[in-house]
């Protein structure tokens, strides 16, 4: 879910709100702040029980989404959505939903999650996997540790039903 927000602004500046409680599905209870360096690539990691919130205070973020959830009309398909500082908009993740952030240049963003941060919460697989269904068009991106040796799709699927086995089988 894209939200554009609404800016406030006169000739001193602009002000609008990046996140309301009574605008998001799930209401986030930890927030972050991240610098990632040009070329970096996060995930593509996905949370079973938690959503996060995205909003690029400067710099340019590729989004990479990919559905895992069974209920969902778009289960099982695949987009990438541009986030950029200066551009007022969020993007609501919601849990089961696989993602990964591509950074062509220096960016600046912040993330709230519907959760306390918890390994137990964090899977993933490798960002070019086939199955994500996401050409991101890299050859050499910087990778964590963790990323440049995540688990397969299918095992990472297979844990995600693990953590969520009231969606298994729809």
């Amino acid at each position: 879910m894209i939200n554009t927000l609404t800016q406030h602004g006169d000739s001193r500046g602009v002000l609008f709100e990046i996140y309301r409680a009574d605008h998001s599905p799930a209401p986030m209870v930890q927030w972050n702040i991240v610098r990632s360096e040009a070329g970096v690539m996060r995930g593509v990691h996905l949370h079973p029980t938690h959503a996060d919130t995205l909003f690029v205070i400067e710099g340019t973020m590729i989004l990479g989404l990919h559905d895992m959830r069974p209920e969902d009309p778009s289960k099982r398909l695949s987009t990438f959505v541009t986030l950029r500082g200066g551009v007022p908009q969020t993007v609501y993740v919601p849990a089961g939903v696989c993602h990964g952030f591509w950074f062509p240049e220096p960016t600046v963003y912040v993330y709230g999650l519907s959760g306390c941060w918890s390994m137990a919460n964090e899977l993933g697989c490798r960002y070019d996997a086939p199955e994500l269904g996401l050409d991101w068009g890299l050859s050499d991106p910087i990778l964590s540790e963790r990323d440049a040796d995540p688990t397969d799709y299918a095992t990472m699927r297979e844990a995600f039903f693990a953590a969520r086995p009231d969606l298994r089988g729809r």
